[in-house]
Parts: structure tokens; C-alpha cells; sequence
């Protein structure tokens, strides 16, 4: 059984550590912890990771956040991976800091990367792992806020849902998603 894993971000030095880049950081994390590393392949930097016998392939799209889905639907097609197998992780301001939510679908809500992906997918039913960001800033900021670095309190403040996040995408491909939103997404 394989599972996708697709962690959004911006490839590039100025986009690292942004908040819009929280689904690299995601898969950073996980990689780090389980002593692998990322290569540059088509589309993607791409990791494979083994769980109790269960393969995952984690990707950060090199498309740009607005052509995720391009990257996604590339992997899941050579990889011949359900639909029901992808989980998306991706930034989201409608959460507060730190507010993890997985959704077994649902709308992009303004968010260009979601957006394509259900245009290339042509389905709005994809399973994603939300990571709030917050909504800390002045109206007609938003681009500047997601695209901000994070500052050194709110990193402090994210490091451990960096980590609950990679139980949640383990226990995706291990005990299921309704199990895994059941248990998780009141932490």
C-alpha cells in the first residue's frame, strides 16, 4: 500500500521558513526525524519513507505553490496511487497558530494551491492536513503576511505541531483517516 504525501510550499532560499511554506516544513521535520533525505526528481523533491510496512512517498511540489497540482497528479499517476492515498498538508488562515485540522475533503477556500489542485484533479475530494497560520495582519496584507517569515515566538509556538503534524501523516497511512481525525484534530 502507498500513500502521497504532498507538503505545499515555494521552492527557493526567500521563501523558506515563510509561513506559506509550512507543508515543506512539515516534510522537512519528518524526513529529518526518520534520517532521510530529499532529490530533486520530476516536479518534486521527492523522499520515500517505510512504515510498518506501508510506503510513503513524500513530495514538495517544485512547480510553485500555484501549480501544485501539477506535481501531485504527476506522482499519482507513476506511482498509480488512489485517490483516497493523497494527503495534502497546507497552510491555512483560517485556523488560528498552531490549529491542526485533517479534512477528508472540502473547498480551496481562496487558497491558490488547493485551487489547483482540484482543478487538475478535478475533485475537491482529496484528503489535507490544515496547519493554521493565523490571521495576524492589516486588511490588504494578507500576500505579505503568508508570505512572511515566521517570527522567533511563533516558531516556538509551531515546533511541536511541526511534529504532531508527522504523527497525524503516519497515522493517515497506518490507522485510516477517519480514526486519525477522531483522535487528532481536537489536539
Amino acid at each position: 500500500m502507498k500513500y502521497l504525501i504532498a507538503g505545499l510550499g515555494n521552492i527557493g532560499a526567500e521563501y523558506a521558513e515563510t509561513r506559506h511554506n509550512i507543508g515543506f516544513m512539515v516534510l522537512d521535520a519528518l524526513a529529518q526525524e526518520e534520517k532521510l533525505f530529499f532529490s530533486v526528481e520530476r516536479h518534486a523533491s521527492i523522499t520515500r519513507m517505510k512504515v510498518k510496512g506501508k510506503n510513503f512517498i513524500l513530495i514538495k511540489p517544485t512547480t510553485y505553490m500555484n501549480l501544485s497540482g501539477k506535481a501531485i497528479k504527476y506522482w499519482m499517476v507513476r506511482e498509480n496511487i488512489p485517490l483516497e492515498n493523497l494527503l495534502v498538508i497546507v497552510d491555512d488562515i483560517a485556523l488560528p497558530l498552531g490549529c491542526l485540522r485533517l479534512k477528508k475533503s472540502g473547498s480551496d477556500g481562496g487558497h491558490n494551491g488547493l485551487v489547483h489542485i482540484t482543478e487538475t484533479l478535478q475533485t475537491i475530494d482529496f484528503a489535507r492536513l490544515r496547519f493554521g497560520i493565523g490571521n495576524d495582519y492589516p486588511k490588504g496584507y494578507q500576500i505579505d503576511y503568508v508570505l512572511g517569515k515566521w517570527s522567533s515566538g511563533e516558531m516556538k509556538n509551531i515546533q511541536p505541531k511541526i511534529s504532531l503534524a508527522g504523527e497525524i501523516v503516519r497515522s493517515f497511512g497506518l490507522a485510516g483517516i477517519d480514526h486519525t481525525m477522531n483522535f487528532y484534530n481536537n489536539k
